[in-house]
């Protein structure tokens, strides 16, 4: 089809390249096949059309940030593995206690902890059945049940519910493999987890009273909220910061701006900002203003079954016995991993990449992809130096299972997103190559009545709607290669464009089809789509206004946004010859 309309357009490169990028688009989203699929249209269309050779498209499919992703996921799988997440959530709400006001806290801070290296789906994916179990002894635990002797009744009733024993009937498991991609469902052993459309069936948690209700809700949609902020705070948090990151660096090779130390240092206020505000805003909402009552630390003030819960969740933690070898392993790479991104150019000294004669061959990429392909040379047995008994056998000593397998590393890895990717590099190659954005760029020379604030709101609030309805990597991939243009048209620093859509994109959190967080919070059951739009509203508001006051303020100051830089001057120049 693509052929036959090709020989009526017209033998314009910008024609040709805005009709590949109309019909990615599309079908990007409609989704009428995988976004992966669709993300794989420029690499056959941009040759037949002459806008790319097929090696040049080929190049845009593979670039640094796969190989950031590929040794982030490495870690992640490791902390999956082994239940580093479960270990770090528990220990958490053992701290806050069965107060609903300080375990909402603590959720959210555990849930934005661990979002900030692993993706937002697998994160709300680990955390949710941890929540449910919880929300399970909060609402089943009754006073009566504390004074009382239980009979055997009773004692089958109060039993906490293991997050990992393999006995009594299984429950399905809601488990996603990508960040944007499909949703698949598994069967598992005992875990608390509702099938996809629980309105056709009977909820797992029985509600005593409409304060149980609000606290399920609460917990629940807060979980998503604060999966979204903490993939706000580091560059490989999300997707959408990584196709961001990989765009700009590409689309201004001299800037040397943006790094994980300075997004870091840029996201880091917004995300503590977001968190404290989104807490309040989900506890006035759903639990009331008395923070007295639902804060307190007092053990005097806890009722007994507040004290029973706690007692509860104490056992699960001690199931997972003491931490274990790989557990400590992985923990150290994770820090180790973190220590090295932000000490490998800092800024304001120099950093270990000074320490080489060339320059500029080392990224954040090489951390990840060095520590993740050791992951893969440790064992996850403990060496032991002593020597072997007589009567060990030859394979027992020589079977060394590695900290994570390729089996590991494959089921976490999004390939699907590392192609959706490489098609929005395409899609920007394509468009610059062409003029295709140049032209763009010149379409929209009427905003420049309005000031630099104004054109950046005004583009956050367009994605925050559209990022609704399509997903998050579609969404950024489209309006990217638009704003640079429309920035460089301007004259405005494209940073103060760019990195604040790049954000608003992650805030679809009204809607269960939003992103796939959502989704899996949506699918326990305990909220409706009305209390998702009417929390997620709010959600968006906060994140739309402490955005646009950091890139005003901290932002102005980290990034130098006050002025056009030169890398954006060489960038324009080279668009208009």
């Amino acid at each position: 089809m693509g052929i036959l309309i090709a020989a009526f357009l017209p033998q314009l490169p910008e024609a040709a390249c805005a009709y590949v990028l109309i019909v990615t688009a599309v079908y990007w989203v409609s989704e009428a096949v995988p976004l992966g699929a669709a993300a794989l249209v420029p690499a056959f269309l941009y040759p037949l059309f002459g806008v790319l050779r097929s090696s040049e498209v080929a190049a845009e499919y593979f670039k640094n940030t796969t190989l950031l992703l590929m040794g982030v996921i490495c870690v992640a799988a490791a902390v999956e593995k082994w239940n580093l997440h479960k270990r770090i959530a528990l220990r958490m709400v053992m701290m806050a206690g069965a107060k609903p006001g300080m375990l909402l806290l603590c959720f959210m801070c555990c849930t934005t902890l661990l979002s900030m290296w692993l993706s937002n789906t697998s994160t709300t994916a680990m955390v949710m059945p941890i929540v449910e179990a919880v929300l399970q002894e909060l609402v089943s635990a009754e006073e009566e049940q504390v004074m009382a002797a239980p009979d055997n009744s009773s004692t089958e009733e109060t039993e906490p519910i293991s997050l990992g024993e393999k006995n009594g009937p299984p429950s399905l498991e809601l488990i996603f493999v990508n960040e944007e991609g499909t949703v698949h469902f598994l069967w598992q052993e005992r875990l608390l987890v509702l099938p996809p459309d629980p309105r056709n069936l009977e909820l797992s948690i029985k509600y005593r009273s409409q304060h149980d209700r609000m606290v399920c809700k609460c917990l629940s949609l807060s979980i998503s909220y604060a999966a979204t902020i903490g993939g706000l705070t580091t560059i490989i948090g999300t997707s959408t910061s990584l196709i961001f990151l990989e765009h700009f660096n590409n689309q201004y090779p001299n800037a040397e701006v943006v790094n994980f130390g300075t997004w870091f240092l840029f996201s880091f206020p917004i995300s503590v900002i977001m968190l404290v505000v989104s807490w309040f805003w989900m506890h006035w909402l759903f639990l009331g203003c008395n923070f007295k009552e639902t804060c307190s630390l007092s053990k005097k003030k806890k009722t007994k079954r507040e004290e029973l819960s706690e007692r509860r969740i104490q056992a699960e933690y001690e199931k997972l016995g003491d931490i274990s070898y790989p557990e400590m392993v992985t923990g150290f790479f994770f820090i180790l991993m973190t220590l090295l991104w932000f000490t490998r150019e800092p800024g304001f000294v120099p950093g270990w990449d000074s320490f080489f004669e060339k320059k500029g061959y080392r990224t954040d990429a090489t951390v990840s992809v060095l520590l993740g392909f050791l992951l893969f040379l440790i064992p996850a047995k403990k060496p032991c130096f002593a020597k072997k008994d007589k009567g060990e056998s030859r394979e027992d000593a020589m079977e060394m299972e590695p900290i994570i397998t390729w089996k590991d590393f494959q089921k976490t890895m999004p390939w699907e997103i590392v192609i959706l990717v490489g098609g929005g590099y395409a899609l920007a190659s394509g468009s610059k190559s062409s003029g295709l954005s140049t032209w763009i760029g010149h379409q929209m020379l009427s905003l420049s009545s309005l000031p630099p604030w104004a054109v950046t709101l005004l583009a956050c609030i367009l994605v925050s709607v559209v990022t609704e309805f399509v997903s998050n990597p579609a969404t950024i991939t489209i309006f990217l290669p638009i704003l640079c243009s429309l920035s460089e048209t301007l004259h405005i620093n494209p940073l103060y464009t760019l990195i604040p859509v790049t954000m608003c994109i992650s805030f679809a959190v009204m809607l269960p089809v939003g992103n796939p967080p959502n989704a899996i919070v949506f699918s326990y059951g305990h909220c409706q789509i009305k209390d998702m739009v009417k929390a997620g509203l709010g959600v968006n508001v906060i994140g739309l206004v402490v955005v646009m006051v950091a890139i005003n303020t901290w932002g102005i100051n980290l990034f130098h946004l006050d002025t056009f830089p030169v890398w954006a001057k060489v960038s324009n120049i080279t668009h208009q010859a």
